[in-house]
């Protein structure tokens, strides 16, 4: 119990913040050595773990390197190893991967899966939906409010009506004309697509026939399965409207 015994709870914890936090002054070994001091791993323990750390990050080539002189990827990933040196039960993530390159978060992932995999649970924020489609479960908050709480297959399962991709010449105003039309529940840009959540296939019908009267030509549409963006700003829009 962090509230009867917080001491003990301590060693079992770890937290990534998304702001970097570590020395920027220190080397990476640096770091790593500091973070294993703090957390009382043993010194007979320590080559193994620094060794597997290093392979997971990729870092061993930068071990002189200081970590003010790391690049957002390897300040992560240097982040990450330091929470993970004393092999924590529980890790707590804020947003690891914001403005990280496409390659090293890729690698933190595959670094965090293996954790799971050996029975560390993993607590993980993020702003980015298609990141969420890994986790096991996933918990939608807006404005601190709870929308949803299930597995990723369950939100998806779970979407009410249809959902159409749909492209027009005018996409930002063929959108603004779909939010208008009474059977849209949301209209949403992405890519160069508007996602269109309906009640039904006939509802689609009469919204595209609205806005086509109204100039707006839909070039090409498909029926497609919800992400969980889709999922979230539906949930949100309905929120906002039974406000």
């Amino acid at each position: 119990s962090v509230v009867a015994s917080p001491e003990e709870a301590k060693p079992r914890l770890a937290y990534m913040p998304q702001r970097f936090g570590l020395y920027t002054d220190l080397t990476v070994a640096e770091n790593l050595d500091f973070y294993a001091d703090l957390y009382r791993v043993p010194k007979a323990d320590r080559p193994a773990r620094l060794e597997r750390l290093y392979r997971f990050s990729r870092l061993d080539e930068f071990t002189d390197r200081l970590a003010g002189a790391l690049s957002g990827g390897m300040k992560q990933k240097l982040s990450l190893s330091c929470a993970l040196i004393h092999k924590p039960e529980l890790l707590l993530l804020d947003e690891p991967t914001f403005g990280v390159d496409p390659i090293s978060r890729r690698d933190l992932w595959l670094i965090l899966h293996e954790m799971v995999a050996e029975g560390v649970t993993v607590v993980a924020s993020t702003s980015y939906l298609d990141e969420a489609e890994r986790f096991d479960h996933v918990a939608l908050l807006d404005e601190g409010r709870l929308l949803a709480l299930d597995t990723p297959a369950g939100l998806q399962a779970g979407w009410p009506g249809v959902l159409v991709s749909a492209q027009a010449a005018d996409l930002r105003g063929a959108r603004d004309a779909l939010r208008a039309h009474p059977a849209v529940t949301n209209a949403s840009l992405f890519g160069d697509r508007i996602h269109v959540a309906v009640d039904t296939e006939a509802d689609w019908a009469a919204a595209r026939s609205s806005i086509e009267q109204a100039g707006y030509h839909i070039m090409a549409e498909e029926l497609v399965p919800p992400s969980l963006e889709d999922v979230f700003l539906s949930l949100v829009e309905g929120v906002g409207r039974a406000a």
